[in-house]
């Protein structure tokens, strides 16, 4: 009987975390270059129903009945699909058609400098001619920072990502790619940094000016799953009420008949 307490309470943990996932989702619909994150659920590690060494008879790794522990979250991973692009009409707004990502550095409160990858390609120049994306991050091209006048009339940016400004060359924005996804770690909501084993190779996206790639959530997919994990949740709490009603019975009612 309080196996199957456990199992409801597991079940309701699950769709919890699988509600803070989806809920973070819809508040990202409407971020450039965001992309969907889901989890995955698996069964209850089946080690914790081994029976131990207790003094009452030899240990044999005996198994304490066969009914499920219940489940629990098994990974959430990254949906790395294309996200539609939207036409902005902005000079340093930039989409990435195809797999890749651009290179941005970033600096932290410790003054520490980390090289991470993001498919946001909203840029601005600052005051100083930086190339910039929204965070203040210094965007990479192939020769480091990358900076264009102030002054120019004309900046174009190629499908190959050749940033040329009043006919003159200044830089290649830096687009690279990753032989395995897996190796990726997702560092706020639009960036990634590799891990150890993260192989880079040449991206074949393509480069367009004045758009941007919106995030690839469904939002009414992700409302679907919402009330379906809603319902779930329920469902474990119905559980749970229904055995403590029994335990209520066995202890306040049965127990009085002797």
């Amino acid at each position: 009987m309080f196996r199957g307490l456990y199992t409801g309470w597991t079940g309701m943990v699950n769709e919890q975390k699988r509600l803070d996932v989806i809920s973070n989702n819809m508040a990202n619909a409407d971020s450039v270059g965001y992309k969907d994150a889901r989890v995955s659920s698996q069964a209850f590690d089946r080690v914790l129903a081994i029976k131990i060494r207790d003094g009452s008879e030899a240990y044999h790794n005996e198994a304490i009945g066969n009914m499920s522990l219940g489940v629990k979250v098994g990974e959430t991973y990254t949906d790395y699909s294309q996200g539609s692009l939207r036409g902005t009409g902005g000079t340093y707004d930039v989409a990435l058609s195809g797999s890749g990502f651009f290179t941005v550095n970033v600096t932290n409160s410790a003054g520490e400098t980390h090289t991470r990858y993001t498919r946001n390609g909203q840029f601005h120049l600052t005051k100083d001619g930086l190339l910039v994306d929204a965070d203040g991050n210094p965007v990479q091209g192939e020769g480091g920072d990358i900076h264009i006048s102030t002054d120019a009339k004309t900046v174009t940016i190629s499908p190959q990502g050749v940033i040329t400004a009043d006919g003159t060359m200044i830089d290649t924005l830096k687009v690279v790619d990753f032989s395995d996804y897996d190796y990726l770690k997702k560092y706020g909501n639009t960036m990634y940094e590799p891990v150890d084993g993260a192989t880079t190779i040449d991206a074949d996206a393509q480069l367009i000016q004045g758009y941007t790639e919106q995030s690839n959530v469904n939002v009414i997919k992700e409302m679907v799953d919402m009330i379906t994990i809603t319902r779930a949740y329920e469902a474990n709490q119905k559980v749970i009420r229904s055995y403590d009603s029994m335990l209520d019975s066995a202890v306040n009612q049965v127990g009085r008949l002797g």
